[in-house]
């Protein structure tokens, strides 16, 4: 996708959205919900949105944060990286992304730390 504005790569930050899924192997996390929250970085091209001040030429980011939380709160997850490696993926679906990352934290997953996370991310 080429850049004509320079001006126009835009940077979506979704901060800790706080969300309760099934994360884990051992038996209470499969039978108890848990609290992760979830980062996301998105870059996109944003010459057209910038340009005609238009919603339908920028990435909808109210769209992916509700398939973000239908995801996770539908789902059950053995491991944190495939979690993280399926919200990446969902993100990649929207095509003027052209990078994002995804970081997926478990908090007081580790006695003595605050949490532990998982950082993947991908680009075209």
């Amino acid at each position: 996708m080429p850049h004509n504005d320079p001006y126009a790569l835009a940077t979506i930050r979704i901060k800790n959205l706080r969300l309760r899924t099934f994360i884990g192997i051992k038996e209470d996390e499969i039978q108890n919900r848990q609290d992760i929250v979830v980062n996301a970085v998105i870059r996109y091209a944003a010459d057209r949105a910038v340009q005609f001040n238009r919603i339908e030429e920028a990435l909808n980011y109210r769209t992916i944060t509700k398939k973000i939380i239908a995801h996770v709160e539908e789902g059950r997850f053995a491991l944190l990286e495939r979690l993280t490696r399926e919200l990446l993926e969902l993100i990649m679906e929207h095509e003027q992304v052209l990078s994002a990352e995804v970081e997926v934290d478990k908090p007081h997953a580790l006695r003595f730390s605050d949490s532990v996370s998982v950082t993947l991310s991908a680009r075209r």
